[in-house]
């Protein structure tokens, strides 16, 4: 499973950040934070333009991330996958089949040993690991869990991309709108 040899992945905090993805090759996108009341106009904009969107569910003000949140999603507003830090969530796109993304914070080798069970329990479509700028991490999670992974957060460089993809990532998220080719 891949995102059609996508390897960046733009990723839009708003209305305008949308409006410079369509312009852009990409297929793929990330919705970051929205409000609940815009953000199907906000996917039927990206959808207009030949974008699938995946959202980030946790950051979506004014809707609870929980299972009836994700049938939501799901059946009214459509998305082509789900990114979530929660089990639970990712496990009710799934049966959705929608791509369910878990997003895994490597803080210390705690969180590593957290996450990595959950992601064996869960086991989601793609891992997305943040911070994205460990490709170190990035490899090892690769190697382990035989999922691909997506890298995100504090990517800011070309070589970092180049880096992180030589680590075996699959793709990177960003919001750095020069990295957006």
């Amino acid at each position: 499973m891949s995102f059609n040899g996508q390897t960046v992945i733009p990723a839009a905090h708003n209305h305008r950040d949308v409006e410079k993805i369509l312009s852009l090759d990409a297929e793929y996108m990330v919705m970051l934070e929205t409000q609940v009341g815009q953000l199907k106009s906000l996917v039927n904009l990206a959808a207009s333009g030949g974008k699938k969107v995946i959202l980030h569910a946790d950051l979506i003000h004014g809707l609870k991330n929980d299972e009836y949140a994700v049938d939501f999603l799901c059946q009214d507003v459509r998305p082509a996958g789900i990114i979530s830090t929660r089990g639970n969530v990712i496990l009710k796109a799934k049966q959705h089949k929608v791509l369910a993304i878990q997003r895994l914070f490597m803080l210390d080798s705690s969180a590593f040993t957290k996450g990595t069970a959950l992601v064996q329990k869960i086991k989601p479509d793609y891992i997305e690991l943040l911070p994205g700028i460990l490709p170190t991490m990035v490899e090892q999670m690769t190697e382990l869990l035989h999922i691909p992974v997506i890298a995100g957060g504090l990517i800011t460089t070309q070589a970092q991309v180049d880096e992180i993809l030589a680590a075996k990532a699959t793709a990177i998220t960003t919001s750095q709108k020069s990295l957006w080719k």
